[in-house]
This record gives C-alpha cells, structure tokens and sequence, in this order.
C-alpha cells in the first residue's frame, strides 16, 4: 500500500465515523474532531477516544479508557494487530462503555 492509498482509507473511515457520530441520538453528546489527522472523541464525563494514523506504519492507532490499540488494514477491513477483532466493533464498544449507552455502527 502506498502512504497515498493509506490515507485515502483512512480519510475515508474518520469521515464515516464522523458521519455516524453525527446522527447519532442517544441521550449523552458526543463531541468529535479532527485535526492534522488524528480524530478526538469527546464523553460528557470529559473521558475521551483518540483514533489517529501511523503513516510510516500504515497503521491506525485507537486509545480508549480501557487500553490502546494498533490495527492494520488486511482484505478490505482494519484488524487488531493483537486479537485481530475489527477496528469498528472495538470502537463501537469502547464508545458504549465510555458514554454509558448502547453504540453501533451502520458502516
């Protein structure tokens, strides 16, 4: 994979993330931004998610309250270098437990 590839996918994922952010309507605000690549997820408990990209790695990077973690990118989807789940479903899960309501993606 080229870094211009890289990058492309990895637009592409925050801008879908931000997207379901947008839409979502649970009862706590979750405020998302993005600067120089790396996107800040914001809790109304003022914890917070930190997705951002390692491009001479071409991997994404995720922390969350319960840990961090490095993913890389393998047929068409990000995978957990060390459990290999995908991307979406431990950042799914990291949302709902650190907004204390139900979260899921509709990628």
């Amino acid at each position: 994979m080229t870094d211009t590839e890289f990058h492309q996918l990895v637009d592409k994922l925050m801008d879908r993330i931000e997207e379901q952010l947008d839409q979502y309507d649970g009862n706590n605000d979750i405020d998302c931004e993005t600067h120089s690549g790396i996107m800040t997820l914001t809790f109304e408990n003022d914890s917070k998610i930190i997705i951002n990209r390692q491009e001479p790695l071409h991997q994404i990077w995720l922390a969350t309250r319960s840990g961090g973690y490095h993913f890389n990118y393998k047929a068409d989807n990000w995978y957990c270098a060390r459990s290999k789940k995908n991307f979406i479903q431990i950042l799914a899960y990291a949302i709902s437990e650190q907004s204390g309501e139900p979260f899921s993606f509709d990628l």
